[in-house]
């Protein structure tokens, strides 16, 4: 705890007095709780669920992490003591509480940088919504085993190729092209590599806007829960799109198919990826705004 004598941190830009932050922690717990617990409740069965596994397996961040609530950096909780607290980044004032920057790991100020780049570059640059999911096709093409075995495929291996090789391979992200096969990776308009990630993303790709979610987790819990809840909210929706779209055959579990191998398809994936692409910029302008501040702080 700090003197009672210290004078407020600077950074300190904004008061919540018990009730405010009381609700504002509920409403999350039970937000995401709406989102998570039946899928938890069907994990423990081992049950599984391709949307929801992924955006905990890929992302792996812990449920019951993306529960809990943070104000973020620059916020004072007033009469903060009446809970128990899990952040060890945690100081008070008079038992008003915050997140003391002198905690903060000054080795992941590179990190920090880094996907403030990353995210400024894919603000700044006009959205393509020309790929039409193909890169969940080209994760199977000419595949002797599929990434998801426990599914069944829409297409048989001879008619999803060709269909595949009718299509044009135009992917820009990197963490989804490096799962295409390696018959499918020289037929992608771009070169993709780990060193050109950020020159190359772009906020009309699906993938990038559910690393939204990524990115707001990944300063945890520097970063306010509230972003990090508008980001997981925007990742469930985009994957459901995601795997609607794919070759994979999920009506058995109630997911009816966006056939992008149809005009009619192609149409239908084009309105939710233009309409995920605007309620993602809210989301990226308010983590460079968190990620700036923590920057700045920390720097």
């Amino acid at each position: 705890m700090i003197s009672s004598q210290t004078q407020c941190p600077t950074y300190i830009t904004e008061r919540l007095e018990a009730d405010e932050w009381c609700h504002q922690k509920e409403t999350h717990e039970q937000q995401i709780g709406n989102l998570i617990d039946g899928y938890l409740e069907q994990r423990s069965h081992q049950k599984k669920q391709p949307v929801m596994d992924f955006l905990f397996e890929y992302y792996a961040f812990r449920p019951s992490y993306l529960k809990s609530w943070s104000p973020g950096l620059g916020t004072m909780l007033i009469d903060g003591h009446t809970e128990e607290w899990r952040f060890d980044e945690m100081e008070s004032i008079n038992g008003n509480y915050f997140l003391d920057i002198s905690h903060f790991d000054r080795d992941r100020l590179s990190a920090v940088k880094w996907i403030i780049n990353v995210l400024e570059q894919s603000a700044n640059r006009k959205p393509s919504f020309g790929c039409f999911g193909m890169h969940e096709w080209a994760m199977v093409y000419k595949a002797d085993r599929v990434r998801h075995d426990y599914l069944s495929l829409r297409m048989d291996k001879e008619e999803l190729a060709e269909f595949v090789e009718s299509r044009p391979l135009v992917c820009t992200h990197f963490d989804a092209f490096r799962f295409f096969t390696d018959e499918a990776k020289p037929q992608n308009k771009h070169a993709l590599s780990r060193e050109k990630f950020a020159d190359m993303e772009q906020p009309g790709c699906l993938h990038t806007n559910m690393d939204l979610y990524k990115w707001a987790f990944k300063m945890y819990p520097w970063t306010s829960s509230n972003i990090i809840r508008r980001a997981f909210e925007l990742a469930v929706e985009t994957r459901y799109v995601d795997m609607k779209a794919s070759p994979y055959d999920l009506r058995e579990r109630g997911l009816d198919p966006i056939k992008i191998e149809t005009d009619k398809g192609r149409k239908e994936y084009l309105n939710k990826q233009q309409a995920i692409f605007e309620k993602s910029k809210p989301i990226r302008s308010a983590l460079i705004k968190e990620y700036k501040q923590l920057l700045t702080v920390a720097s």
